[in-house]
Formats: C-alpha cells, structure tokens, sequence
C-alpha cells in the first residue's frame, strides 16, 4: 500500500496550523505541523516532506528565509514549498517566488483553493518522480543495450577473424612445401592478429574512466604527429591539408589521447570513400577558438572529408560500438573510442553534414585542463 504524501505545515498561529491539518487530514495527507522555521528545519532534516506549506511573517526566521535555506541544500531543494502570506502586492510575491517557491496562498486563507493547490503540487510531483524513474530505467536499458552490442559486435569481429587465421592456416598445411604462398599466408595472419590486438585494445580503452595526466603541448606538432600516426596505423600514405592558423599555440592536453582521438576521426574521413584505390580523398583539418558558456575557451578542430557522409540508417548511433556501414572485418569502434576519450579531457566529438557533401568531424578540446581529483570520470 502506497504512503500517503506527507505535508509539513509551517505557521507560528497554532489556529493556522490545526485549521489546514485537519482539511489535509480529511483527504488522507499525512500532515506534520511546526511553529517556527527553525523547527521546520530540524524536521525536514529528519524526514523530508513531500511538501511544504510556509507562513512568511514568522518571528525569530522567516518563511523566505527558511526557503532560501531549503534551497541551499542539495538534500532539500527538490521539495516544493507553497508559502502562505499576508502580502498582496505584486513585489511581495514575486520575492516569495524568487526564492524558490513554487506557489503562494494569500492570508485569509480558503481552505477549499489550499487543498486545490496543494492537490496540484502534489500531481506535479509525482509526474516529476515518474519522469525520473522513467529516465533511469532508459539509461539502464540504453546501457545494457550498449553492453549487447558491445559484446556482439565482438563475437562477430573475433569470429569473422579466427575465421581468417584458420582459412589461411589451412591454405599454409595444403601449400607447405610453395614458400611464396607459406609467406603470402603467413601475413594473412598476422594482419588478422593485429586486428584482433587493436580490437581488444579498443575495449581496454572503452573500460577505462580514469583522467590522464596532462601536458602543455604545441598545437601544430601535435595535428602532425596526429597525420603520421593515422598514416602509419591504417598504413596508407593519405594527404590531408592542415590549415592552422593559431600556429604553435600551447594547451592542456594528454598527447597518447589527442593523437588517439585525431588519427580515428581521420581514419573514419579516409574509409568515408569508395575504397576503389582510383582518385584522390581529399582530407583537411581547421582550427580555431570558442569560447562556450560565455567563458570557457576550447580549441576546435574540424576535420572535412568529401565521402558519402553521413548514412541516415546509422545517423542517431554512429557513436555506438560495431555501428558501421563498411563491410570489412574488425571495424566500428573508431568514433566510439574518440568521443570516449576527448570527455575524459572535457571535451566532445560531433559528427555533421558537410556543406558540399561528405562530412565535417569536430572536435572540441579546452584549453586549459581544471583542478580536479584524478580518479573515476
């Protein structure tokens, strides 16, 4: 059987205090009187009302003063007070609203509107409780849905690729004494080894929530190391046009993490291509500063391709693991592990339509990395 709503009643007139509790009573609310504000307080720290009906001309601690206490505490500021006041005027209740009130009632009081009010609250409330109930069982379900493809797109990619191991295994038993095919097989692979590595070393990167230690790094050298690393790990000797205007300008960064997270934004611009080897892929970076919130500087990064774009099939989840329209082997985490791991340094990956076609990729870096404890993201 569900608990009736507890409602405390705050008046320093006992006449006040008895006249609601027994209208409230006779709806089956459960009421808990006090006298002044500052019982009020030691009785919401003691158990915290669904509600709260707040005299403002109180002696000793006034109604608006106990709201802006209420209101201070991160325990207490989700309960909705209704303050119940002599002021008419317009200045009067907008102090009380401002606040934190979510209603008013003016003195004398009409029973019959305060339970209205009181009844309206109340719905409000549990509408609010469902919303939030709502939204974690979403997360829950969004994360376990994460951890299903996580752990299929696995079983997929590692079984496509002992697949490999064992066909040219087979193919190395057949053509043993032909050391041209031994040798051709023999690459096969360890091509499909090393993808299997990198797909556990993505996962590796996905588990781990830990800040990085940081460094002051050059913006120029960086976006460089970035390229060659990107040419090296899907070892293609791609172009790609830096246009860095802001030069060799020093930030905050962790220089493993921000080339990680450049070389497979690039390797995404370079696979966002037919893969025929015919005609160039043109890929370039821009730079420049925004400042976000008003105060906040971040360097952005944008990262151009003029690919096939974005596939609406997979436009609302490109960010999921395994979440590809390629059909090759052990792919799909790249946009995965780089949203990852630019918020583990405070910033973000976007994926947009690029004007002209193909798509644009930023990335959003701060510039300077705030004081924080360096454990659990």
């Amino acid at each position: 059987m569900t608990a009736a709503p507890s409602i405390l009643i705050v008046d320093d007139q006992p006449i006040n205090v008895q006249l609601l509790k027994r209208k409230l009573e006779r709806e089956g609310l459960h009421v808990v009187p006090a006298y002044s504000g500052v019982e009020a307080l030691d009785l919401v720290a003691q158990s915290k009302p669904d509600l709260i009906l707040l005299d403002v001309m109180m002696p000793d601690m006034d109604g608006i003063e106990v709201c802006r206490r209420l209101q201070a505490s991160e325990d207490t500021r989700a309960i909705p007070v209704i303050f119940v006041t002599a002021r008419t005027s317009k200045e009067g209740k907008i102090e009380g609203l401002s606040v934190g009130a979510v209603d008013y009632i003016t003195k004398p009081i009409d029973l019959d509107e305060t339970l209205a009010r009181v009844q309206t609250q109340l719905r409000f409330l549990s509408i609010n409780r469902e919303m939030i109930a709502l939204q974690r069982r979403l997360v829950d379900a969004r994360r376990a849905a994460t951890i299903g493809a996580v752990t299929q797109g696995i079983a997929h990619n590692l079984n496509n690729l002992l697949g490999v191991v064992i066909g040219h295994l087979d193919l190395i038993k057949a053509y043993y004494d032909k050391p041209d095919q031994v040798k051709k097989n023999a690459q096969q692979i360890e091509n499909a080894i090393a993808r299997i590595v990198s797909i556990i070393k993505q996962l590796s990167l996905l588990v781990v929530r830990t800040y990085p230690p940081f460094a002051k790094g050059s913006l120029q050298q960086l976006l460089e190391s970035s390229v060659q690393r990107f040419q090296t790990d899907s070892k293609v000797s791609a172009q790609v046009t830096i246009d860095n205007p802001l030069g060799e300008l020093m930030f905050d960064t962790n220089y493993e993490v921000f080339e990680e997270v450049v070389s497979k934004v690039l390797s995404n611009a370079w696979e966002a291509y037919d893969p025929s080897p015919a005609g160039p892929r043109p890929i370039s970076i821009h730079t420049s500063l925004i400042e976000k919130a008003g105060k906040d500087k971040f360097l952005q990064i944008r990262i151009d391709d003029q690919g096939h774009g974005i596939d609406p099939e997979v436009r609302d989840r490109v960010f999921e693991p395994f979440v590809s329209t390629k059909h090759t082997v052990g792919v799909g985490m790249g946009l995965t592990i780089a949203r990852h791991a630019l918020r583990n340094l405070d910033g973000e990956v976007m994926l947009n339509d690029r004007e002209g076609g193909g798509t644009s990729c930023v990335l959003l870096h701060p510039l300077e990395q705030k004081p924080r404890k360096r454990s659990d993201a």
